[in-house]
């Protein structure tokens, strides 16, 4: 995959790593509001956004993860999961060329890209420490909850592609799944990358405390991750 967005900092290795995915017939430049207010938080961080791999027939230069013609309730979970193998091997393959470990890993995404990073970390508990879900959802009711990967959620309240339910519903089984998880709705904003969200973002990476490290701190045995 392309990388639109590469930013390392300016000085020394990197501390973090972010990663953003972008939505459904868009590109990773849509995503530069959101990278510029991360990197200005965390300058000692490297901010990677790739453009999918799939072109839209529609238009030459729009990106998209999975089609969604056709899409149903009942083949939406197997779309989002054909494009998991090569998303993770990405992911991993940045990991190692950067050299940040998964605990200092985060995943963000808006729309498919936001969908895309919460069934990833389900699937692959700890590949990263947080996931940084905007206007995203997920397509199931997930077996587990992540216990070494925070998912925080972020919506807007008038949201007419993917309404702030998908949110609310994530949200709710995760905690019927003891996992660690956090909802922001901003009300009256759409389908988009508010800077209200952004913000809550922000304020999520630096604010909150993983329950993982709660439970460590109480005396339980560290979570192992998941393959």
């Amino acid at each position: 995959m392309d990388h639109p967005i590469e930013w390392l900092p300016a000085e020394g290795e990197p501390a973090q790593l972010i990663l953003l995915l972008h939505g459904w017939r868009s590109d990773a430049t849509a995503l530069l509001p959101l990278a510029q207010a991360l990197r200005t938080q965390f300058p000692q961080a490297a901010i990677v956004a790739p453009d999918a791999p799939a072109r839209w027939a529609g238009h030459p230069t729009q990106r998209l993860w999975y089609g969604i013609e056709g899409l149903t309730p009942d083949n939406w979970p197997g779309r989002v999961a054909g494009c998991l193998p090569p998303l993770l091997q990405w992911v991993r393959a940045q990991q190692r060329r950067l050299g940040v470990g998964a605990a200092a890993t985060a995943l963000g995404g808006f729309s498919q890209g936001g969908i895309l990073a919460l069934a990833l970390a389900l699937l692959h508990d700890g590949l990263v420490g947080r996931v940084l879900s905007f206007g995203g959802c997920l397509t199931a009711r997930p077996e587990a909850a992540p216990r070494l990967t925070t998912l925080h959620l972020f919506h807007g309240s008038a949201d007419a592609v993917i309404a702030a339910d998908g949110s609310r519903q994530a949200l709710a089984w995760m905690a019927e799944l003891e996992g660690d998880a956090t909802l922001d709705v901003a009300e009256g904003v759409g389908h988009e990358l508010h800077p209200a969200l952004v913000e809550r973002a922000l304020w999520r990476l630096t604010h909150h405390i993983p329950q993982r490290t709660w439970r460590e701190a109480l005396g339980a045995a560290p979570a192992r991750p998941s393959n």
